[in-house]
């Protein structure tokens, strides 16, 4: 079995010499001045070759894109209102993944795994009203509007640092922003909610 990626320029110059019909003018040796004319060609088919083969094993995978990240976006809706300004690479693959890995529900782990795979570290609490019986002493004296009200909790600064490899050169070593999570988990919550976010 061939292996397509370890194909180079000395298998294509073969592969473009062996083109032509066989006989006396069309020898096949490499040392030949036809060699020597059918080498730039060669080469040019290797290169294609490699920028097929790197779409094909790399930019084929979101988490690892860089040349096809506009058309995954695209095909993702990205970016949206919740894109920061001026997102890193690495922050537009990760918006990429969230919107990928989607798969909608309303429990608080769908929520904090969705925060996580925007690189947010967040905890959830929900609230209850207040009934004689069955709340507890210590609860919060909630009305009963306090039913449908829910609040992320998060660090007041979450920092986005430099990864080498997903980054790219020129980008900053570390960004701060928590406008994408608010955005993004507005986006996303059940509409008969309020949602509230707390920072510490």
């Amino acid at each position: 079995m061939i292996n397509l990626s370890a194909l180079g320029p000395a298998d294509f110059l073969r592969a473009v010499l062996d083109t032509p019909p066989p006989g006396p003018a069309f020898s096949g040796d490499p040392d030949t001045v036809q060699a020597q004319v059918f080498t730039p060609p060669a080469n040019a088919l290797a290169n294609v070759h490699a920028a097929s083969m790197r779409l094909l094993e790399i930019e084929a995978d979101p988490a690892y894109t860089i040349q096809l990240l506009p058309e995954w976006e695209n095909d993702y809706g990205l970016p949206d209102p919740c894109t920061p300004l001026n997102p890193t690479l690495d922050q537009r693959r990760l918006a990429l993944l969230s919107k990928i890995a989607a798969i909608g529900g309303q429990s608080i782990a769908y929520f904090v795994g969705f925060a996580a795979a925007l690189g947010y570290t967040i905890t959830i609490t929900e609230f209850q009203p207040f009934r004689l019986g069955v709340s507890h002493f210590g609860d919060l004296l909630c009305g009963p509007l306090w039913e449908y009200v829910w609040q992320v909790n998060a660090p007041s600064i979450t920092v986005s640092r430099f990864r080498f490899g997903p980054g790219a050169f020129g980008e900053p070593f570390w960004t701060i922003d928590n406008t994408e999570l608010e955005c993004r988990l507005r986006a996303i919550m059940p509409a008969h909610t309020r949602l509230n976010f707390s920072y510490s």
